[in-house]
């Protein structure tokens, strides 16, 4: 926990010893939370009357409180309400690592951990609706999904087998409502007979948002795989707060253990409808058109090599070399640190960014820089040769927080 919040925190009676003050919790939660927002002013009460009454009844529970007031007056205001920790307002540096690792891009927002730190849920204002199920231990999705599932033509088929068979599968959130899956469904279905015809341990399975049972067995005609049963709406809330289905269509890929292998598979499947990638293991380093999402989450090492094709082949190898080193003991349940991206082509995001950043037209010098757009729209310039060594040296010098910071917004 120290690693997350420092050796600090901010107690009732001042300062507390992180490493006393969570010690032994079956779980923590980290509230992300301001004075300023109506929402979290309307959460807030509801919050300490769920804590106030597990503590109460010897559950060993804490909250830190990690604010995104406007000041310390607010801050201390606001604090004062709260019947649990808090984060020390001055530690504004640590407030950005922790929305950062946690993707925060609104308020109010809830982070169930363990005592270990390891991650439970980011659906903890839904988590705490349930108080009798503390500590929110999530369920796996093995224990979601059951233990049959339905072909179209009504015969049913056991998870067990797929698993035995090592088969991957694809979890395929979507609706018959919704114009851009009937749109995706019937590319989604040549993969999937491409790759059937080519003998690859693969299947789908078709988690509904449909609004009726006719209208989930009329598009379930449609498509050649299997699905959750619409009987199973538990089931299919579950699977979608576990996978932070946020929108559809989606399209999760598991291996055949039933751990998540990748949650952009329609990504991946849009630029590889052939499935010669199969089975679409994410990508350390991507074109940074199909990182679109994670540009507005998560700091990326972008290299811009659009006019440089003579030096792609050594500045990808460097660039995989490095976000290899970086990435590379992350644990599968967690959110990577980093994104690594390359620009190849002319046009589209690669363009907006040279426009935003005022970079001007690419040319034969490859450049770098280092998007961190959910700190304020910060970035970071590279100057000189883009190596392997400037690459690492660049991500070594945002952690110390001794590069030089730029913004996209303008000083107030």
């Amino acid at each position: 926990m120290e690693a997350l919040l420092g050796s600090t925190l901010l107690g009732k009676g001042g300062d507390v010893k992180v490493s006393e003050a969570l010690a032994g919790k079956d779980c923590v939660g980290l509230y992300f939370s301001a004075h300023w927002c109506p929402p979290c002013r309307g959460f807030t009460p509801k919050l300490a009357e769920v804590y106030n009454g597990l503590v109460s009844a010897g559950k060993s529970f804490e909250i830190v409180f990690v604010s995104s007031d406007k000041s310390e007056d607010q801050f201390n205001e606001y604090c004062g309400e709260m019947p649990w920790l808090a984060l020390p307002y001055s530690e504004r540096a640590a407030k950005q690592k922790l929305s950062q690792k946690f993707k925060v891009q609104g308020i109010p927002m809830l982070i169930l951990l363990d005592g270990s730190g390891k991650l439970l849920t980011k659906q903890g204002r839904e988590a705490v609706a349930s108080p009798e199920k503390f500590p929110w231990k999530p369920p796996t999705i093995a224990d979601v999904l059951g233990s049959e599932l339905v072909s179209s033509g009504g015969n049913k088929v056991s998870v067990m087998s797929l698993k035995e068979a090592g088969t991957y599968i694809a979890l395929y959130f979507s609706a018959h409502w919704c114009g851009p899956c009937r749109g995706f469904t019937p590319e989604l279905v040549k993969t999937y007979n491409a790759l059937k015809a080519a003998g690859k341990p693969f299947e789908i399975v078709f988690v509904s948002s449909d609004r009726d049972e006719a209208s989930f067995a009329e598009y379930f005609g449609t498509m050649p795989w299997l699905a959750l049963p619409f009987d199973k709406r538990e089931a299919k809330a579950e699977l979608s707060s576990l996978l932070e289905v946020e929108g559809i269509p989606t399209l999760v890929m598991l291996d055949p253990s039933l751990k998540v292998l990748n949650r952009d598979g329609r990504g991946r499947v849009g630029s590889d409808p052939k499935g010669a990638e199969f089975p679409w293991a994410p990508r350390k380093v991507s074109p940074v058109d199909e990182v679109v999402e994670e540009l507005n989450s998560t700091p990326t090492l972008l290299v811009l090599m659009e006019e440089a094709a003579d030096d792609w082949d050594d500045l990808e190898a460097a660039l995989e070399a490095v976000a290899e080193e970086a990435l590379g003991s992350v644990p599968e349940e967690e959110d990577p640190p980093f994104t690594f991206a390359h620009a190849q082509e002319t046009g589209g995001i690669a363009q907006r960014i040279r426009q935003l950043l005022k970079l001007g037209k690419a040319g034969a010098t490859p450049e770098m820089v280092l998007l961190d757009l959910p700190d304020d729209g910060a970035y970071y310039k590279h100057e000189g040769a883009v190596t392997k060594e400037a690459m690492a040296a660049m991500l070594q010098g945002y952690k110390a927080g001794s590069l030089t910071k730029l913004s996209l917004k303008p000083p107030e």
